[in-house]
């Protein structure tokens, strides 16, 4: 028999408000356990009040908050399957190595690109 999901128990707007309270006890987790994710919040709250005071189109300042927003979200993921890796095992093995470094090479991607967004836009904008 399976065991009882609560949270697939409930349905309408019970549902939205207990996955809305979900999401942001996931928010609390990652600032009290992830020091990174508080680096790139940090980061998107500067960034995003800098992109907010360019003389830039609506639609540029949409991407440069957007990219920013997106490391934290491929951050959250990262942490999500470091926590998964860790639960399974702490014992060091391979696949254990390689799933953690393909989550950080997410990361390490999405910074550059967000880094990328952000030098073309700013190029574009002072030049």
């Amino acid at each position: 028999m399976q065991p009882v999901n609560e949270f697939k128990s409930k349905s309408g707007l019970k549902r939205i408000f207990s996955a809305f309270f979900y999401s942001l006890d996931g928010l609390k987790a990652a600032w009290r356990h992830e020091h990174a994710f508080r680096q790139e919040l940090g980061l998107f709250v500067v960034g995003t009040a800098i992109a907010l005071l360019l003389r830039i189109s609506a639609f540029e300042k949409l991407v440069l908050i957007g990219v920013l927003l997106l490391v934290l979200i491929v951050e959250l993921i990262n942490s999500a399957l470091e926590a998964v890796v860790d639960r399974i095992s702490l014992d060091r093995h391979p696949l254990s190595k390689n799933a953690k470094d393909f989550g950080s090479a997410a990361v390490l991607l999405t910074c550059i690109l967000a880094f990328a967004t952000w030098a073309v836009v700013l190029f574009n904008r002072f030049y």
